[in-house]
This record gives C-alpha cells, sequence and structure tokens, in this order.
C-alpha cells in the first residue's frame, strides 16, 4: 500500500514530500535508486601517468639485480639517483613487486610457538601443591606485604606459609624445603606461574634433588593457577580482612590465624563439606560415615520431610588443572 502510494506520488512532488506524505524512510529511497545492479562495477581508468609494461619489466629488472635484490625500495631509488638514473618513483617499486607477490619482509622472523598447557591431575593428598605469592596493603601507600603460600590442590590444605616485606628466591626455596619436611612426605608436582621466584634457580635446584616435577603456567593465563589464585580470594574475603594492615607483625598474626581456621575449621564445599585436614590427612572416610549415621536417624524419626533418604556429601575422587576435553579423554583411552 505505502509503495504503491510513493509510486503515484513521485512524479507530481519531490521525493521528499513523497516520503512524509506516506511515511516512508527518505534514506531508504535514495539508497534505492542509486543501487547498481549486482555484478555492475565501474572500471577505474588507468593514471595517464602509469607505467607501460616494458618500463614496469625494466623496474623490475633492476629490482632483482644481484646488487639490489637484498634492497629496500628507498634503498635502490636513492642509489640510481646517485648514479644519475630515475626509473620510477619509490610507491612505484613497491606496487611493481607487489603484483609479483613480493613485498613481503624478507628477513626471517622470529616466531613464538604456542606454549604448552599445563594439564595435572591429582587423585589424592600430596601429588600436585600450587603456590604463588600475593599482596597485602602495608600502613603507608607503596608499602606492601608479600603472603607466601603453599596449597594442596586435591585436598586443599596449607602445608606451609610464610609473609615476607619483600620477594625473593631464597625464602620461597626456604619455605618449600619447610613445607616438604614438616609435611613428611614430598609431592609429585610443584605448579606455578612464572614470577622471578617460581622460576629462580635456588627453587629449580631444590625441586630437582628432591624429584619433585616442576609445572609452569603459561605466560599471561592467570587460570592456569587456579587453587592458589581461588585461596588468595577465600583469605582476602574474610569478614576480618583489614584494608591495610599496621606491619608486617600484624599480616603473618592474620595469616597465621586465617589459615589455620581454614585448615581444620573451614568446610569446603569442593570437599564434601569437610575440611581441608581431614581430606588431607584421611579423616574425611571416617566422619562422613558418622554424618550417613546421624542423617540415617533423621530420616527414620521423620522420614515425611523428605523425599529420599538422605546422603551426605561426596568426597572428591579428583582435582585438575586444566582438565582436558571430553573427546580427547576419549581419544586417549582408545
Amino acid at each position: 500500500m505505502t509503495e504503491a502510494a510513493f509510486t503515484e506520488l513521485r512524479p507530481l512532488v519531490s521525493i521528499k514530500w513523497a516520503c512524509a506524505l506516506v511515511g516512508k524512510p527518505r534514506g531508504t529511497c535514495y539508497r534505492r535508486l542509486h543501487t547498481r545492479p549486482a555484478g555492475e562495477r565501474r572500471r577505474r581508468s588507468a593514471p595517464a601517468n602509469t607505467l607501460h609494461p616494458a618500463e614496469r619489466r625494466q623496474v623490475a629488472d633492476i629490482l632483482h639485480e644481484p646488487r639490489f635484490c637484498d634492497l629496500a625500495p628507498a634503498q635502490i631509488w636513492a642509489r640510481l639517483l646517485d648514479e644519475g638514473v630515475y626509473l620510477a618513483s619509490i610507491s612505484t617499486m613497491y606496487r611493481v613487486l607487489r603484483e609479483q607477490g613480493e613485498s613481503r619482509d624478507r628477513r626471517r622472523q622470529r616466531t613464538h610457538p604456542a606454549r604448552k598447557k599445563p594439564e595435572l591431575l591429582a587423585r589424592k593428598p600430596n601429588e600436585v601443591w600450587s603456590w604463588d605469592i600475593t599482596k597485602l596493603r602495608g600502613p603507608e601507600r607503596s608499602v606492601y606485604y608479600e603472603p607466601y603460600v603453599i596449597i594442596d590442590i586435591f585436598s586443599r590444605y596449607v602445608p606451609g606459609w610464610l609473609v615476607a616485606p619483600a620477594e625473593s628466591a631464597e625464602l620461597a626455596e626456604a619455605l618449600i624445603a619447610s613445607a616438604i619436611a614438616t609435611n613428611g612426605q614430598a609431592p609429585g608436582t610443584i605448579h606455578a606461574d612464572r614470577g622471578s621466584s617460581m622460576t629462580s634457580k635456588p627453587v629449580a635446584q631444590l625441586l630437582w634433588d628432591l624429584g619433585v616435577a616442576r609445572s609452569h603456567s603459561r605466560p599471561h593465563v592467570s587460570n592456569d593457577n587456579p587453587y592458589s589464585e581461588a585461596g588468595f580470594k577465600t583469605l582476602k574475603y574474610f569478614p576480618t580482612f583489614p584494608d591495610r594492615f599496621g606491619s608486617l607483625e600484624d599480616a603473618r598474626a592474620f595469616c597465621g590465624w586465617s589459615f589455620d581456621y581454614y585448615n581444620h575449621e573451614h568446610r569446603h564445599s569442593a570437599l564434601g563439606l569437610h575440611t581441608p585436614a581431614s581430606v588431607h590427612f584421611g579423616t574425611a572416610p571416617e566422619v562422613r560415615s558418622q554424618r550417613t549415621v546421624v542423617l540415617d536417624a533423621a530420616y527414620h524419626a521423620h522420614p515425611e520431610r523428605f523425599t529420599k533418604p538422605p546422603t551426605p556429601p561426596r568426597l572428591p575422587t579428583a582435582a585438575w588443572i586444566n582438565r582436558p576435553n571430553p573427546e580427547v579423554l576419549i581419544q586417549t583411552k582408545r
């Protein structure tokens, strides 16, 4: 209806008034009037100063000469001028090379192969530890304290930590050695990011001497160290976490209390609501059995309050860093 009315009004009034009267967008009308049919494209005429084919071949031959083949067109153009010869502009030389597919960078470019994504699996405690360093704000601007924290990715237990005024490879080495001695067993693998302390020679030598495999995150990929990052978030989301610490002793006291609470009091959702210490030291199955007895008694006392017999949450069976896709696992099993 609108198109028919517009067609009738178009010869009588201007496009502006015809569109206003029938309520048609003026831009749409102009686009339809000026759109070329599909496939029709105006050919651009050659500039009057373009080189003839013979001249283009001459330029190409000059560029391919042994004395010029390793030089940039600007260098060739300048050297020809010094010899009293002008064949074409620098941009025309580039154009001739581009037509022959020779305008790319002639040097071999250094390539950086993609870093391998770490894929770590822990089916029990002490198989994979992860560690990292974060910052706590001190009493003044630009004053920070550095907590070093190690966490077992299966049990979420923190076997070792310290707070220092600065980052140091020697402190990292001492912390790892102390955590292994206190734990009574070295882990199979220790994972960390690529900070200077994590990749330092003292730490690498210590792990080599203990027979512990090293694993590192890819550069600029924080998701490769998720357990340490989650642990720091838990630390900084404590209700009593201060905005600033008055001293290094205050930071150490708070971390000592928070890690003790986290290890022995905090019921972790990923651990079937057991404490990290219970899972790490193997008492979780006994605790779960006790919970089962309590739930069974509650069900028999009031079965109408339940849709089915309740069971306590399951214990963890595996912890991954970068779990492979299911398709990859299926192909590996085959």
